[in-house]
């Protein structure tokens, strides 16, 4: 793709913009109707497509757990539809008043919430990402510019298609959601760098794609998450709690960001524990690394490097250490976290209060699993991603998280 496609593809998203920012919630449900139904009638085009992908992948080694972000079939299209008619039955956040007051000098002051405008959306792997994303931005009155992976490629311009003819078929732009079908990693510098037409840029990927659009983008970033989530077992946890939770945090969907990567076990319990938990992560096909500790449990444990304690494995991969307490645990997670989820087991009142205020975090568990950090299930119906920064938007992003305010000042001659 040549950098005047790109162009075009600027020009395309930011003429139609303003359409969309001032498009009405029926018309934008409608659209986002449209789209869920479409995806399920042309579920057999996109599972084919899909399956040259999985073929690609398979051929280029990919891992069961990359393979499983790639993958869509009759029952995944058909949650992605439904998350994306779950949006269109979201309020509306476009036009809300936020605050309002009169100034002292009689105007009137009104912060209401509008579209941040045109939203490229760099990610990975992961197929629903790009209907998540487009539903998204388009409930939000947003602009969707969507760069997925190569190893989708296929798939993705399968869903896109899809959802730009449903727009059609709607007598909507179907710019307002529009794919970089290049895989040349160049085209990513030059979109970086379209200032004149992007707003925002939001990466949704491993720790090396959103280092590569931070350094590089000169549109701001919303930077979302690498997720090196940390669980900890307090002496006072119950330890059945505490095994269904480390179980389901690594083993529900390893390749996920808000799967758990690290265990940290006080060393009261380690000994009640350590058993029950090796017997069951061994019983899941998980792979244990661990501290010079916990290697006497079990010989099949691999001893930990200093390079698993920071590592996202999005595998069936878990490092383990043995703590001696508390103050250990937080010092361990605020080295070690990419600031995504973290979580305590515990049933002392004042571990859990320390651990909420010093754990830095966007979000920060007592006596759950991490793999709650979501859109979805925080009630959002859906996500653009997990941001892991402190400005714009922390934790999953909803629909409001994708506006921006403007103040609207009415007078009646006010001079200054």
């Amino acid at each position: 793709m040549k950098y005047s496609e790109l162009i075009t593809i600027g020009q395309q998203a930011k003429s139609v913009s303003g359409a969309l920012a001032s498009c009405g919630s029926t018309t934008k449900n409608a659209a986002l109707q449209s789209i869920a139904h479409a995806l399920v009638t042309n579920s057999k085009k996109i599972i084919a497509a899909n399956a040259v992908d999985i073929a690609n992948g398979r051929k280029n080694n990919f891992s069961n757990a990359l393979l499983d972000r790639l993958r869509v079939d009759e029952q995944r299209i058909s949650a992605i539809a439904a998350g994306i008619s779950a949006v269109s039955a979201l309020p509306d956040p476009i036009g809300d008043v936020i605050d309002g007051w009169i100034l002292p000098n009689g105007l009137a002051v009104q912060k209401i919430r509008v579209p941040l405008g045109v939203i490229c959306i760099i990610f990975e792997s992961r197929p629903n990402v790009t209907a998540d994303a487009a539903a998204l931005c388009l409930k939000s009155g947003n602009v969707a510019i969507l760069r997925g992976g190569k190893e989708a490629l296929n798939t993705n311009i399968e869903i896109v298609n899809t959802m730009r003819q449903a727009l059609s078929s709607c007598n909507l732009p179907e710019d307002w959601i529009q794919l970089v079908t290049t895989t040349d990693r160049a085209a990513v510098g030059e979109l970086l760098r379209l200032n004149q037409f992007i707003d925002v840029v939001i990466p949704r990927g491993g720790a090396g794609l959103i280092k590569t659009v931070v350094e590089s983008s000169t549109i701001p970033v919303i930077e979302t998450g690498t997720g090196v989530c940390h669980t900890f077992i307090d002496a006072s946890a119950d330890s059945e709690m505490a095994l269904a939770i480390a179980i389901n945090a690594k083993v529900s969907r390893p390749a996920v960001c808000n799967a758990m990567e690290t265990l940290l076990i006080h060393r009261d319990i380690a000994d009640q524990f350590m058993p029950k938990l090796i017997a069951a992560m061994f019983a899941n096909t998980v792979e244990l690394r661990g501290c010079g500790r916990s290697l006497q449990y079990d010989n099949r444990i691999i001893p930990a490097t200093g390079a698993d304690w920071a590592a996202e494995f999005l595998d069936l991969i878990l490092a383990i250490k043995i703590v001696d307490g508390l103050d250990e645990a937080i010092d361990h997670i605020n080295e070690y976290s990419t600031k995504h989820s973290e979580a305590i087991i515990s049933n002392d009142y004042i571990n859990i209060s320390r651990f909420q205020r010093e754990i830095d975090a966007a979000v920060v568990y007592v006596n759950a699993s991490t793999r709650f950090t979501d859109g979805y299930e925080f009630g959002f119906g859906a996500e653009i991603g997990i941001s892991t920064q402190k400005l714009h938007a922390r934790g999953p992003m909803g629909l409001k998280e994708l506006t921006s305010i403007k103040y609207l000042i009415n007078g009646n001659g006010q001079t200054r």
